[in-house]
């Protein structure tokens, strides 16, 4: 299989040297907008360089993975709908919900594949909480705690064209708490707080943020984040039922020290950040792409998976502008 690579910064590097070591991918073609980049990329991956982004879609590739700026994501997946080729791109679709409706029926028209990069699906806590869920180990949920927090803020540059830290950070957080439970949420309660560094200010973003979730069960959920946790990368989810509860993401590299006098020491050697921690992860999800593009297994998260998560960030960001509670139908389904 010939698989090309499109953007060619950290989570594309990542990506390909993953590519270049699966055995069903008999060559990489990688482009950036910066040729320069892209051939450098090749180089220490055995890749091929293509000279352009344009060429990738004329130089006979089976399937095509999206890893560019986020501005270019709707773009490429229409080009690829209309190629034909199946596609696997990172989260977001766009950064907002008529570009992520566009991009989506250029694919449904074309009948092709997308699949989302929410690797979070793909961890292996992740997987036994939602066996743990579904089999009914925990009982009746009461309550979910979903937490994402960054060591440190990105770029002053990139804030602007994040989307904000619901639609670019906690955005994983919704995705992973629809799949864990199997439930919808009906309605979201959200704030944040823009108290740290002034570069969240001028960019009209915040580096904390919460919301509460009711979800169509009853279950209730609270989702936090925040890109100014020191302490290092912290993802992790409770699960709490009348029978048990859970967690995932917790282990001795989880940043968090007990202040009781026999509890855990701090960890010796904490998350440093997603690709260290979603290393695994990462791998599998685009292991499984392949087989969707084999014809081996179904598209484990399709578009309008990603258009749920992205309605429910942005319920929680018009909530906390308005400052109220939003009820999801209030959001544009499409």
């Amino acid at each position: 299989m010939r698989i090309g690579l499109i953007g060619t910064g950290r989570i594309g590097t990542f990506h390909s040297a993953a590519l270049s070591r699966h055995p069903d991918v008999t060559s990489l073609v990688v482009a950036d907008a910066d040729p320069v980049r892209a051939a450098g990329l090749a180089a220490r991956t055995g890749a091929v360089p293509a000279p352009s982004v344009d060429d990738v879609f004329t130089i006979g590739v089976d399937a095509v993975v999206i890893t560019a700026a986020t501005a270019a994501h709707a773009e490429l997946i229409g080009r690829a709908a209309r190629a034909g080729l199946p596609v696997f791109c990172e989260k977001p679709i766009a950064l907002d919900l008529p570009g992520t409706l566009a991009a989506l029926a250029e694919v449904e028209a074309a009948g092709t594949v997308l699949q989302l990069g929410f690797q979070r699906r793909f961890d292996a806590g992740y997987v036994k909480a939602r066996e743990a869920v579904r089999a009914g180990r925990l009982g009746r949920l009461h309550t979910v705690r979903a937490i994402t927090s960054d060591p440190a803020p990105p770029p002053p540059a990139y804030l602007p064209l994040s989307g904000g830290l619901y639609r670019d950070c906690l955005v994983h957080d919704f995705d992973v708490l629809r799949w864990v439970t199997g439930r919808e949420v009906t309605q979201v309660y959200a704030t944040g707080s823009d108290a740290g560094p002034a570069m969240f200010r001028e960019a009209g973003d915040v580096d904390t943020a919460a919301a509460v979730l009711t979800l169509d069960d009853g279950t209730l959920a609270t989702a936090t984040a925040t890109r100014l946790n020191g302490a290092g990368y912290d993802v992790r989810m409770e699960l709490a039922g009348e029978l048990d509860q859970l967690a995932v993401g917790l282990d001795d590299r989880t940043p968090l020290t007990s202040a009781e006098p026999a509890g855990p020491p701090a960890p010796g050697k904490p998350w440093p950040g997603f690709l260290e921690r979603f290393a695994a992860a990462y791998e599998a999800e685009l292991a499984a792409f392949v087989a969707v593009v084999r014809g081996e297994r179904a598209n484990p998260c399709d578009g309008r998976e990603a258009l749920h998560a992205l309605r429910i960030a942005e319920a929680c960001e018009l909530s906390r502008r308005e400052r109220r509670p939003v009820p999801m139908a209030e959001i544009a389904t499409g």
